[in-house]
């Protein structure tokens, strides 16, 4: 268990190292790769229930990040996998309430909630998979910089960082209480359950103390709410160019069928 857990943690701060990745990806202003990724996000969530076609050709957005960023695309798949049990108990129920018969695939009918299923699961895997991207190119303290300058209220900002950082505080108390416990129970595989609320109970109250721990030091070295970070940033015509020709693109894909031009040119059909 202790194993997993290291694993785990180390799995979750490897997106604060790949953000330290010096690509062209990485230079750009923090602001303009938020902007973007919000039009992006915005973009797919507004499709009809049952599109599907169309939501392909905006894979291309999180492919030229993982290619122009070098971000490795095992690790980002199984991060959408980890995460993905939450979507699927929501979309699996569709196909049962939606059996209306929406087309017919040679002997298949295909009903509207496998089509919303589908569309659940792709939107899913494009908002997550540039979430992520977003952190692993930018880095989070860069990211809530970022909102602040972008007119965020700034205790918000504040408070999603120090809920970030308090993560990794819950998972290091965690960790060196389960390897207690494992060295103190001869690597027992079943914790007994009065033993869990135990160890659950010392760990809000050591987390707690941790938390006012670290409070109290970054008082004293004068933090009043700033957010600062190492790396400097600049918005300039880089930025401008990334942000106008990914939102140009998104918007293209949005109002136009691209799927459905490519088709038909292929096919050689006018209109």
């Amino acid at each position: 268990m202790s194993l997993r857990l290291d694993t785990a943690y180390y799995d979750l701060g490897r997106l604060d190292l790949l953000a330290e990745k010096k690509s062209p990806i990485h230079r750009l202003d923090p602001r303009a790769k938020v902007l973007t990724s919000l039009v992006f996000i915005v973009y797919v969530v507004s499709f009809d229930k049952y599109e599907i076609a169309r939501l392909l050709p905006f894979f291309f957005y999180p492919a030229c990040l993982v290619g122009l960023a070098d971000v490795p695309f095992g690790y980002l798949l199984r991060k959408l996998v980890l995460v993905s049990p939450f979507v699927l108990f929501i979309g699996i129920f569709n196909p049962i309430l939606d059996r209306e018969i929406v087309f017919q695939f040679g002997f298949l009918d295909i009903s509207g909630g496998w089509l919303s299923f589908i569309s659940i699961m792709l939107r899913f895997t494009l908002t997550v998979g540039a979430a992520l991207l977003l952190i692993a190119t930018t880095g989070f303290p860069a990211i809530c910089m970022a909102l602040v300058k972008l007119g965020v209220p700034r205790v918000f900002a504040v408070q999603l960082l120090m809920l970030y950082r308090y993560v990794f505080v819950l998972i290091e108390e965690c960790i060196r209480m389960i390897r207690a416990y494992t060295l103190r129970s001869f690597s027992k595989k079943m914790m007994p359950f009065h033993v869990f609320k135990q160890l659950l109970g010392n760990l809000l109250l050591r987390t707690l103390d941790k938390a006012q721990r670290i409070h109290m030091a970054m008082l004293s070295r004068a933090f009043t709410g700033d957010i600062h970070i190492v790396r400097q940033f600049s918005f300039g015509m880089g930025e401008i160019a990334y942000m106008a020709s990914f939102t140009l693109l998104f918007t293209v894909l949005r109002f136009y069928d691209i799927t459905d031009i490519i088709g038909k040119f292929i096919l050689g059909i006018d209109g």
